[in-house]
């Protein structure tokens, strides 16, 4: 009997807390709501080494966090949402934490593709954004089998930045672009030399839509908002290219403990600088 009623309080409980935040919501949608909120998580293992918790513990209570704050993110009205899941940088900690890591998000990727999975549950369509040939095999395939089996949904976008850095998303975009100029030069039988006094022929040029056409976060907007935990300022080569207009927040809270008032002291923050960020992004 207590069982019973214990539940019926807690599911009363939550109803009530999910009432709440969806009138909290209601009052933010009236000012602008980013359309694309990026996160660092940073603070998972100084979390799990606060609490004396096991090793690769931290991980799991920051996956549980990013659940929650997606969840409100997509409540809110967010479209995009960005991870930095797994720098290159990461793979030169110790070997047994990073295939830890791996293994965790292996387990995580095939949790998203289960029907009750938050994924599913807001029609989510994931992009895993990096140098994804350098992760372990197996967390490549699952990768891109969840990105197959959710390309279908276009409700929200989360895009998990894995094996990533910014300056190899640079370079791998230069690189890229100047093969595909290069390949159109060799191809084309109509080139001739420009003459004095005539208009040069800039058809050999690399324009900055052809750096941008190759970037791994073309699929997305730049972020309106840049959220990295545990009081750093420090972007550490995460979207360097797409952050030059972003509002940043750094809240003192490691990731696992970030919630919804970090979430929402954020938006206001946002709020009030949307004047100065428009202006700034219409500026040549």
């Amino acid at each position: 009997m207590d069982g019973k009623r214990n539940t019926i309080l807690f599911k009363l409980f939550g109803s009530s807390v999910s009432f709440m935040r969806r009138c909290l919501f209601s009052v933010l949608s009236v000012g602008p709501v980013p359309n694309h909120l990026a996160f660092i998580l940073d603070g998972n293992r100084r979390y799990a080494k606060k609490w004396n918790l096991g090793e690769g513990m931290g991980y799991r209570a920051g996956f549980l966090s990013l659940m929650s704050l997606m969840k409100y993110c997509y409540e809110l009205g967010v479209k995009y949402v960005s991870i930095y899941a797994f720098s290159i940088d990461n793979f030169r900690r110790r070997p047994e934490e990073v295939q830890y890591v791996m293994d965790l998000m292996l387990e995580k990727i095939e949790g998203m593709l289960k029907e009750e999975s938050l994924v599913n549950q807001y029609g989510v369509r994931v992009y895993f954004i990096g140098n994804l040939k350098l992760l372990h095999e197996p967390v490549r395939l699952a990768a891109e089998k969840a990105m197959k089996a959710t390309s279908n949904n276009n409700n929200s976008i989360l895009l998990i930045c894995v094996a990533y850095t910014s300056t190899d998303e640079i370079v791998h975009a230069a690189a890229q672009s100047c093969e595909d100029k290069w390949a159109a030069i060799q191809s084309s039988v109509n080139i001739k030399d420009s003459q004095d006094g005539e208009e040069k022929d800039t058809n050999d040029v690399i324009k900055l839509s052809d750096i941008e056409s190759h970037m791994y976060m073309r699929v997305a907007p730049d972020p309106d908002i840049l959220v990295r935990t545990s009081g750093e300022t420090r972007l550490s080569n995460f979207l360097l290219w797409q952050t030059s207009n972003s509002l940043l927040y750094s809240p003192k809270a490691l990731w696992p403990e970030i919630g919804l008032r970090h979430l929402v002291w954020a938006v206001l923050n946002f709020q009030r600088a949307h004047p100065y960020l428009e202006k700034r992004r219409k500026q040549p």
